[in-house]
């Protein structure tokens, strides 16, 4: 502890029954604090976060020289005699593609940051917390089973934070009756499990997490002997509630469609009214009871678009704003539980600070999971992308919007713009003589009177206060209007207000508009993590993943929402517009990554050459992927990851850039084209088996999908001009190869990186590549290698 540290010693609020409590706020040193000019008189002057700024300079160092030989080999092929051969510029175009892509990395990875937060003083300066809206999203009981959904459920109504101020929505896109059902029987278990975790201060609150160690029992250093007792008793509580939602899912009802059920018994999965069922409230708003907790499950009609994740979004924001209208919100999936619970403070030391609440739109904190395959066999623990690219984002105007596990501003969803554009805002929503006028907010709000007076409130910065009766509006209009299919017709909503249409990655773009309006964002990564969530635990889920992540991104490049017009005609910064960029064209970068894969195999068969040989300019692309090389590793090995998942996230990147990054690059043509539109495509979502080393862990699974496709073909393109090369098959020129070491080495790398379809050739039942995928392969393999024989010809 340093001598220069500074202390408050303060009473928290308590209630009449309970001891008083005093904490110890322990601030930044002296000279942090002098440089702001704190005093013990005017301590509201003082942050209740600060920004940390990172240098890398490894990272920089290497990066740097990447792009310096980058440089020189565009320079060198410029410069060449061989620049007018087809594959040196065919490698030119690439190449440029792919120096670009490194100035937009280099850009967003130079200046990272990280943020501290104060939470002893928010409490002090702030006595009474703010409400606090919880929103749930889940679509498919089956792929998203409803025991992960209660999970989640359960660790936010556990926060850290008075209960009477929280608000807990789930809303449910499948309109299942087993998931209502279950949350029905959680409700119960929470009214035990809620007091046990606060009583006990226990760190993880979701119970399938909590109880998979029963060394967990002995953490506890006060009355071991009560606490042990009623670990066991909430332990066997938690059992049986799994067993009555695992035994409801088996029946093709889970419970007798009557009572409060019987508004399922004619439910049609996407043609259906609205359902709002408000499981438990608070009603004597008890600060240390259960907060209220609320299913939502909008009308759907066929012939009717319901936008998706985002259409479910801005339901039930309309849902809470008659209700709760709580002016922040957080937003988690339904497989991401809360593993600190205190993060919603932790948040509110950012939005609540001075600075932050005119500026911070979002608070942002970063996605991890707890079921990772050993070393990552599949790429998708998202570990140094974060600290790299994400700390990265954070140092710029702020981190991208991730679509869960953030808190937002309900004015800033609601198309508020920043304090420094207030007149663009006070226009935007019909401010006249500082009041707002009516006629233009139904205009973009709806036509709930209920929700128009609600969202008034909000701009104004008013809220509901504890005298103000929960769900007025609720029986009046709430489930005929703004949970209906048509109340968005003629609105804002999905255009200016709420979350954003028009792409599958709603949330991405969603973030964008509200950074090119002026606001920030901020990350919140506390230790312990915040959240936790579970990922696909195969290739498949993976690979689906990244096909709906890359169109989606692709879709906002496209349109009018691109992030280049937000530099050029609105406030995005010219450094945030590439980082925007760099995640943006993911897809977009499968096309010159799969032009590169298959020019070696042509140079060979081809007998050309793409690559410097016996020319002084040979040392230039080596030593470009040495030096990556080195970099990325020493990267993963930074953030405590292994050499071996390192490699799994370079082969994984290779593999998900041209087959699923190019599917997504196919599916947003031919949606240009107006051939066909994009899909939402839900991640299969499911708890980690109670078994050690499952045999399906990290060896990929193949199906017929056309996803396999590319892959086979490329892994076949390569082995044809391996063999090629080994035979002496292709032409030679003055009897001897035009090609060198380094287009061979290229196919070996490639085939190395292709080692899971290498191996699918030969295997049988899933984890063997299906016959039709290998018959199409082969076709466009034969066909690539008779174009390259008609080259020769010509």
């Amino acid at each position: 502890m340093s001598s220069h540290d500074c202390f408050f010693v303060f009473k928290r609020n308590t209630s009449p029954k309970q001891e008083a409590h005093y904490s110890v706020a322990r601030l930044p040193p002296v000279h942090f604090i002098s440089s702001l000019s704190f005093s013990m008189a005017n301590q509201n002057t003082f942050p209740l976060y600060q920004k940390n700024w990172v240098k890398h300079t490894f990272s920089r160092a290497m990066d740097s020289m990447v792009l310096l030989l980058l440089l020189m080999l565009l320079g060198y092929r410029v410069c060449s005699r061989s620049i007018n051969t087809f594959p040196w510029f065919v490698a030119f175009l690439c190449e440029s593609w792919f120096t670009f892509t490194w100035i937009t990395t280099m850009s967003t990875k130079w200046t990272p940051a990280h943020t501290t937060t104060y939470l002893d003083l928010l409490l002090l300066r702030v006595p009474e917390l703010p409400p606090l809206d919880l929103f749930v999203t889940t679509a498919d009981p089956v792929l998203e089973p409803p025991i992960i959904t209660i999970n989640t459920v359960l660790s936010l109504l556990a926060l850290d934070y008075p209960a009477n101020k929280l608000a807990c929505y789930v809303s449910d896109d499948g309109c299942s009756p087993l998931t209502f059902y279950a949350l029905v029987e959680a409700s119960k278990f929470a009214k035990l499990w809620v007091p046990f975790c606060k009583k006990y201060n226990v760190q993880v609150r979701a119970p399938f997490r909590y109880f998979s160690d029963e060394a967990t029992a002995k953490a506890y250093n006060g009355d071991l002997q009560e606490f042990r007792q009623e670990w066991f008793k909430m332990k066997e509580e938690y059992e049986q509630l799994s067993r009555k939602i695992q035994n409801a899912a088996q029946m093709s009802n889970p419970c007798q469609l009557v009572g409060e059920f019987a508004v399922f018994s004619k439910i049609q999965l996407k043609n259906h009214p609205t359902i709002i069922k408000v499981i438990w409230e608070n009603k004597e708003g008890l600060s240390d009871g259960l907060p209220h907790l609320i299913y939502v499950s909008r009308e759907k009609r066929p012939q009717h678009p319901h936008h998706y994740k985002a259409g479910a979004m801005n339901v039930l924001t309309r849902v809470s704003g008659l209700m709760t209208n709580a002016p922040f919100i957080l937003n988690v999936d339904c497989d991401m539980y809360v593993n600190n619970p205190k993060i919603a403070l932790h948040a509110l030391c950012i939005l609540l600070d001075q600075k932050g609440e005119k500026e911070v739109a979002f608070v942002q904190c970063p996605q991890r999971f707890y079921d990772a395959v050993k070393d990552d066999a599949f790429g998708n623990q998202l570990v140094a992308l974060p600290m790299y690219i994400g700390g990265g984002f954070a140092g710029l105007q702020g981190i991208i919007y991730a679509g869960t596990n953030c808190f937002h501003r309900r004015e800033v969803i609601y198309g508020l713009s920043p304090d420094h554009a207030i007149q663009n805002a006070k226009k935007d929503f019909g401010f006249t003589n500082g009041t707002l006028s009516k006629k233009e907010l139904v205009q973009k709000f709806g036509t709930s009177r209920g929700f128009v007076e609600s969202a008034t409130h909000t701009l104004e910065g008013k809220t509901f206060t504890t005298n103000d009766k929960l769900f007025k509006y609720l029986d009046l209009e709430a489930e005929s209007q703004v949970a209906s299919c048509e109340y968005e017709y003629s609105t804002a909503w999905g255009k200016q207000v709420g979350w954003l249409y028009g792409s599958t990655s709603e949330d991405v773009l969603t973030g964008l508009i509200m950074h090119t309006k002026g606001w920030r964002s901020e990350v919140c990564s506390p230790n312990p993590m915040a959240f936790m969530g579970c990922s696909p635990q195969d290739n498949l889920g993976q690979m689906a993943q990244h096909k709906r992540w890359s169109s989606g991104l692709l879709d906002i490049f496209l349109s009018k929402h691109c992030p280049i017009f937000g530099t050029v005609f609105g406030n995005l910064q010219l450094r945030e517009c590439l980082a925007y960029i760099w995640i943006t064209n993911w897809a977009l970068r499968s096309v010159p990554e799969i032009c590169y894969a298959v020019l070696p195999a042509y140079c060979i068969i081809t007998n050309s050459s793409f690559l410097p040989y016996k020319e002084p300019g040979m040392w230039i692309p080596v030593t470009v992927f040495v030096i990556y090389n080195i970099s990325t590793l020493a990267e993963h090995l930074i953030s405590g990851l292994s050499a071996r998942t390192w490699w799994n996230n370079q082969r994984m990147g290779r593999i998900t850039t041209m087959t699923s990054c190019f599917f997504g690059f196919l599916g947003i043509l031919l949606k240009r084209l107006r051939i066909s539109d994009t899909i939402f495509e839900i991640t299969k979502k499911e708890q980690p088996s109670s078994t050690s080393g499952d045999e399906n862990d990290g060896r990929f699974i193949f199906n017929e999908s056309l996803l396999f496709v590319p892959g086979t073909t490329i892994l076949l393109i390569q082995l044809i001009a391996l063999v090629t090369s080994y035979w002496w098959w292709q032409p030679l020129v003055k009897n001897e190869r035009a090609y060198g070491v380094g287009e061979v080495f290229c196919c070996a790398y490639l085939v190395i990186c292709y080692l899971p379809f290498l191996k699918g050739l030969f295997r049988k039942g899933k984890y063997g590549i299906p016959l039709p995928t290998i018959c199409k392969a082969t076709v466009l393999a034969f066909l690539f290698v008779h174009l390259c024989n008609s080259a020769v010809t010509n």
